[in-house]
């Protein structure tokens, strides 16, 4: 016998406020179910049978290509048909979800339908941020708890729409969104452990960094951000909107709020973890959610696939890599910077979701706030500016000590397949991030610093290395913030180009 709520039967609505409010009531039933449950079976009721509850979902059936004009690149389905997805979490997607039913009322004119799915809920899926209820079962409860409750199922989360091969079965609905809820609800679980911090500290622009200088110099920024009143202001330059975030957060979801703000509901439960996650996040927050979050991803590609596989869930606005890099031309300089307008992969990592032949092309937007970052903080501009920043091909390889590979008689090397491509940087993640950027339909950008030229003979040294990160890192993580402030000041609109959607695009940013 399987234990349910009640089933919400579709219904229509012309009105996106009121679909939202809908998707809360089934998904917020779904989950107080579950949970009364667990609860119930962790006191030691056995429970009388199996325990479900679904999702809820959102479906728009059209008949007709056309649809209202629009400037965005989605917000409208890609010909007749029936559409649909499942939803989670509207306590975090709801103004997301707000405006993805609002542009397809606008764009095709015809109602969203609002029910209950036949998708389940793994029941890891339904517990709030501080429960924790698996040690305190014993391994005969816990393989009890299979037999009682839907847990993940793998099959229902892979990344297939995401990657262009979904193919809907006879008679089943077309995608309406890349992710579908039991995904985007595994990604949310995979961000708290990886990172340290839960999915709602994060803001809609990330800055990835492969090193821990980067990080101390956010968290003193956000400090001092978080010290300043907003009657005192502050002065121009990359924190000139200062007084626009209104927390900073760090692992452990340790929240430190504006000088005179009152503490929030929830800060209580924020602990410092005993150890630094895997990839720790730290968060500058604005009250709209367009704050800035910067997560030191470490070094190599597999780590910087991880984060930006489950971050994309959270369908942010922009995400721009800051890292150092090897410069591949004599003529450049350590501390030079490197803005990158193509990548070599040499990474491996995505190879299967993204074949080699797909063309990584550099977004105009971000590029150009990228360069005008760079000239508004080295108040450099035209020749001199190019004395300092240099555009080109970023390579990005797995092999951290590809310089060691046997050359001699090899019918290809690193070397001359970098110098074939053009290539002035070598890293090992800017490739794989923007990749995946264009992968997950998230605006990406990259730039780096020249920290050493392997090639040309001028390696790290210790003294030397720390020397430089120490002078250069300031600066560079200004840039990436202010090119983050021109990014939103020129809207999010200009941002979310056609050029990242593919020919049937599914209608949810």
């Amino acid at each position: 016998m399987s234990i349910a709520p009640n089933y919400v039967a579709p219904a229509r609505f012309d009105d996106p406020a009121a679909a939202l409010a809908q998707v809360r009531a089934i998904y917020d039933g779904s989950v107080t179910h579950l949970r009364d449950a667990l609860q119930a079976f962790v006191a030691g009721d056995s429970l009388a049978g199996r325990v479900r509850a679904c999702y809820p979902f959102v479906r728009v059936h059209t008949d007709t290509v056309a649809r209202a004009d629009s400037r965005l690149s989605y917000g409208f389905v890609s010909g007749p048909g029936t559409y649909e997805t499942t939803l989670t979490r509207p306590d975090l997607f709801a103004s997301y979800y707000l405006e993805q039913f609002r542009l397809l009322l606008k764009n095709h004119h015809v109602a969203l339908e609002i029910g209950t799915s036949a998708q389940p809920i793994p029941v890891h899926f339904s517990l709030a941020e501080n429960d924790h209820i698996e040690g305190s079962l014993s391994a005969e409860r816990r393989l009890l708890l299979r037999d009682r409750f839907d847990l993940p199922d793998l099959n229902a989360m892979d990344d297939g729409i995401a990657n262009g091969t979904f193919e809907p079965a006879p008679g089943e609905a077309r995608p309406l969104a890349l992710f579908t809820a039991p995904r985007v609800d595994y990604s949310l679980h995979r961000l708290r452990h990886y990172t340290g911090t839960a999915p709602e500290h994060f803001q809609n622009f990330v800055l990835f960094t492969n090193y821990q200088f980067y990080i101390d110099e956010f968290v003193r920024l956000g400090h001092e951000t978080m010290g300043r009143t907003p009657e005192a202001g502050v002065a121009a330059g990359p924190a000139a909107a200062a007084q626009d975030y209104i927390a900073f957060v760090e692992p452990g979801n340790l929240v430190t709020r504006r000088a005179g703000s009152a503490p929030q509901p929830g800060d209580e439960f924020a602990a410092a973890p005993p150890r630094l996650p895997q990839m720790p996040a730290y968060h500058l927050v604005r009250a709209d959610g367009s704050g800035i979050t910067m997560v030191n991803i470490g070094v190599g590609p597999a780590n910087a696939k991880t984060i930006t596989d489950h971050i994309a869930v959270l369908r942010p606005h922009a995400w721009v890599m800051l890292g150092h890099c090897a410069g591949l031309r004599n003529t450049q300089h350590l501390g030079d910077y490197v803005l990158a307008h193509g990548y070599v992969r040499e990474d491996h990592v995505l190879d299967e979701e993204l074949p080699l032949w797909v063309p990584i092309p550099a977004l105009a937007e971000v590029q150009v706030a990228l360069e005008s970052a760079v000239a508004d903080i080295t108040q450099l501009q035209g020749y001199e500016l190019k004395r300092v920043m240099r555009t080109g091909t970023v390579a990005s390889t797995d092999n951290r000590n590809w310089e060691l590979l046997p050359s001699h008689h090899a019918a290809s090397t690193p070397e001359r397949r970098f110098s074939q491509s053009r290539a002035i940087a070598l890293d090992m993640e800017s490739a794989t991030i923007a990749a995946n950027g264009f992968r997950f339909r998230v605006p990406y950008g990259t730039l780096l610093c020249v920290s050493d030229k392997p090639l040309h003979g001028e390696i790290k040294l210790p003294g030397m290395a720390n020397t430089f990160y120490r002078e250069r890192v300031d600066q560079h993580l200004r840039i990436g913030i202010r090119a983050i402030e021109l990014l939103r000041e020129a809207g999010v609109d200009q941002l979310h180009s056609r050029k990242l959607r593919s020919f049937a695009e599914v209608a949810f940013q």
